[in-house]
């Protein structure tokens, strides 16, 4: 039997908690930090992402056998090293990329050039550092508009601008590289813009096989027809219709298969998720970013569709033995819904009551931005709670989710109606 410990407490890590519950190979599990909503499905504990020596604590303390990273700070900053090289931790299974493999997301540049390496297909790119701010601008007059300016490094979702005019793309590139986003715009990535709809993929890996996740949609913007700022996500949905057999025959012959292939063969050691950021343009998939860890809300939508045990394919990647396990896919549509605070992703206000738990049926809450506060829940974030449904159709779990949705309330809730518009 496994001890768990699941790092991270937004949505994602209450849907993996609530699927990892689900298997008879767990004993334990435990949280951390964990939020309102993992404390129904495990134990939460107190101990930020980023605190190494208090996770390590409760490893020893706890007897855990398997430690799961949920978000990718901890990652990139090296959480998996810490453990190898940590004589009484070293032992311990972890399922997350080493920093090495991390700098899949924490450097757009590192990524990109492992495309290119990799012959992946990717927009055309230069990287751009303070000293060759000229060669920037120069490469900008070659492009066509609009211009996507990135940061190389973790933005926390916010380092990407598309702008349509020249000028101002120049003036944001020296903004930027001047500290605009601190350490994570000392470099700069400038991208050709690819115009299609985008898909998110996910894979599970042990360096050398992989398995293949359910994909899903998921929708950025705050407003309804894509319309205003970015933010963590909005919702989710899984499958995606145009992503059939033949469509993700290409992506892993193309995408998938190179990117486990390339990490091989630049020696490269990675076990964990892939999430592979795609557009699709006339038929292509196209990279536009990789992450080392699943995505949120996708997850919300995902795991909903995993029908075999969950906590195998984690085992599996932290063993090496990813060729000898198998996936099961429900076939019914899966879609999330999330409710956020008033005035997200600008300002929003904290510790708003939430009711309405009780009158939900036929969906499943993830809980995201929440917290416990004596006997009740209170918002914690802007991305405050999900709302998973099945469906028969995509339209049929939509209506579930929007209907639960209306039944949630908190001072300044909103959600977008119109998921799906785009499918």
């Amino acid at each position: 039997m496994l001890n768990i410990l699941l790092v991270g407490s937004g949505g994602r890590e209450h849907a993996m908690a609530w699927k990892i519950k689900q298997s008879e190979k767990v004993d334990k599990l435990f949280i951390a930090p964990g939020n309102a909503g993992t404390a129904d499905v495990g134990e939460n504990i107190a101990v930020s992402v980023s605190d190494f020596e208090g996770l390590k604590k409760v490893v020893l303390e706890k007897s855990i056998n398997l430690v799961v990273v949920g978000p990718e700070v901890p990652l990139v900053d090296g959480l998996h090293d810490f453990f190898l090289d940590d004589e009484e931790l070293k032992d311990v299974k972890v399922v997350g990329p080493q920093k090495e493999g991390a700098t899949l997301e924490g450097s757009k540049d590192f990524a990109k050039d492992f495309m290119d390496r990799h012959n992946i297909p990717t927009a055309k790119y230069k990287t751009v550092t303070p000293e060759t701010l000229g060669e920037g601008i120069e490469f900008l007059k070659t492009m066509k508009a609009p211009y996507v300016l990135k940061a190389d490094g973790l933005a926390a979702g916010k380092g990407v601008l598309i702008i349509e005019d020249l000028e101002e793309a120049e003036a944001s590139l020296k903004i930027m590289l001047d500290g605009q986003f601190g350490e994570a715009s000392s470099k700069v990535v400038i991208e050709e813009f690819l115009s299609g709809v985008e898909l998110s993929v996910f894979a599970i890996t042990d360096g050398k096989d992989y398995k293949i996740l359910p994909e899903a949609k998921d929708y950025k913007r705050i407003g309804e027809g894509d319309t205003g700022l970015n933010t963590g996500g909005m919702g989710a949905i899984s499958p995606v219709p145009f992503a059939n057999a033949e469509y993700m025959k290409k992506i892993e012959d193309r995408i998938i298969k190179p990117t486990v292939d390339g990490l091989q063969k630049d020696d490269i050691p990675y076990n964990g998720f892939i999430f592979f950021g795609l557009i699709d343009v006339d038929g292509d998939p196209y990279v536009i970013e990789y992450n080392v860890r699943m995505g949120d809300p996708e997850t919300e939508a995902v795991m909903l569709r995993i029908k075999s045990d969950f906590v195998d394919l984690l085992e599996a990647a932290a063993n090496g033995t990813m060729s000898e396990q198998s996936i099961e896919i429900d076939e019914r549509t899966a879609v999330t819904v999330m409710l956020v605070s008033g005035g997200y992703p600008g300002t929003y206000e904290n510790g708003k009551t939430m009711t309405g738990f009780d009158k939900v049926e036929n969906s499943i809450l993830f809980h995201a931005g929440t917290k416990q506060e004596s006997n009740k829940v209170v918002t914690a974030g802007g991305r405050v709670i999900a709302i998973s449904s099945y469906g028969s159709s995509m339209k049929e779990a939509l209506k579930q989710s929007y209907a639960n949705a209306e039944k949630i309330e908190f001072d300044g809730r909103y959600f977008r109606k119109d998921l799906g518009f785009d499918l």
